[in-house]
């Protein structure tokens, strides 16, 4: 019987034109292309450093046997040998055309109003609900992870770091840290246990999500990092209570909705189901969010955006073997470190429309 992965794999593209490099990254090159059987865009994500090839294996391990409107579809991959016999891994996905929320903000004044962050803060819900019902931690998501199609519908990308840590045979408990000695994701956006490298578990994703929320209504991280000396600030959130800066003038329930998510318990923290219930993101006629009707409105969706945001993962990149996190902040703290060294993970890149 064949499964899911293979039965999808029957649609990928037999005969394809590779397009202009719309990305890049340190594992490799992103095209934008074109399936010369029927004329429809995807892109080809591609990678030969060892490094890169581990990712790109690792997101379609993660992305084969999903299915869901509100996670980034994966519709075939091509692992071969170039003509000089060096490995070449690509991936063939969705092309999502109004590109990440990051870059969606960024077109729109650099923020996005609440009423907006609403909507598309229930559909990154529901996909991780989807995924934590899999088993699947995201362990990347951000702002920059977070794709819209041009009727405003929400998809999850980026799985270059994800990790399943339940199949449902075992308890997810004897799970949490079984995931392998590296650690994905982006510091700002990783929750304080993480950091700390004492475990994965769904309720990081939770963390995660807080952070992404504060990102959509601010336009920045969370948390205010004195550029002179980034190091001793992720070590400081690493260690200490603290929780980001929520957005101001957000709403009474827009506030309650991030203290359930940023609980340094990660005990404390709402998983992904309950959050669904929550006024903050619930749908049902009537719900009105206690704010001033004064305040600007945004729209619902972007048209003709055309690109994708996202960073390449030139420093939190997960290899095979290599040390956990906190061993790469002691490593990153021995040089000189920028701003840009927690602003910056993950497999997917900037793209732009040509």
């Amino acid at each position: 019987m064949c499964g899911r992965w293979q039965c999808s794999f029957q649609l990928q593209p037999i005969e394809w034109m590779k397009g202009k490099v719309i990305g890049s990254g340190s594992f490799g090159n992103v095209h934008l292309a074109m399936d010369q059987a029927t004329g429809s865009l995807f892109v080809a994500k591609s990678a030969t450093s060892e490094s890169g090839i581990f990712s790109l294996k690792n997101e379609a391990n993660i992305l084969e046997n999903l299915d869901s409107p509100y996670i980034i579809k994966c519709i075939g991959k091509d692992f071969s040998l170039a003509k000089n016999g060096e490995k070449k891994h690509t991936l063939f996905l969705e092309y999502m055309a109004g590109g990440s929320l990051s870059d969606v903000a960024e077109k729109f004044g650099g923020t996005l109003d609440e009423r907006v962050i609403h909507l598309y803060t229930r559909e990154i819900v529901v996909g991780l609900r989807y995924l934590h019902q899999n088993g699947i931690v995201h362990s990347d998501l951000k702002c920059k992870n977070v794709l819209l199609g041009l009727s405003g519908n929400i998809k999850l990308a980026d799985f270059g770091a994800a990790k399943k840590i339940y199949d449902g045979k075992k308890n997810v408990k004897t799970w949490m840290r079984s995931w392998d000695s590296c650690l994905g994701g982006t510091p700002l956006w990783m929750a304080p246990e993480v950091l700390r490298n004492e475990g994965l578990d769904f309720s990081s994703d939770i963390w995660s999500l807080g952070c992404t929320v504060i990102e959509m209504a601010t336009g920045k991280p969370g948390w205010h990092i004195d550029r002179s000396n980034p190091m001793d600030e992720i070590l400081k959130i690493s260690r200490g209570d603290k929780v980001p800066h929520f957005p101001l003038g957000f709403s009474k329930e827009g506030i309650d909705f991030l203290e359930k998510c940023l609980q340094t318990d990660p005990r404390k923290r709402w998983t992904s189901q309950e959050l669904l219930h929550h006024p903050f993101v619930d749908v049902r006629p009537g719900i009105v969010f206690s704010r001033k009707a004064s305040d600007a409105f945004s729209p619902s969706s972007v048209l003709d955006v055309g690109s994708y945001d996202s960073y390449d993962s030139s420093d939190d990149e997960c290899l095979e073997g290599s040390t956990p996190f906190p061993g790469r902040l002691k490593k990153m703290a021995a040089r000189n470190v920028s701003e840009k060294d927690f602003q910056s993970s993950g497999d997917w890149i900037t793209v732009r429309k040509r």
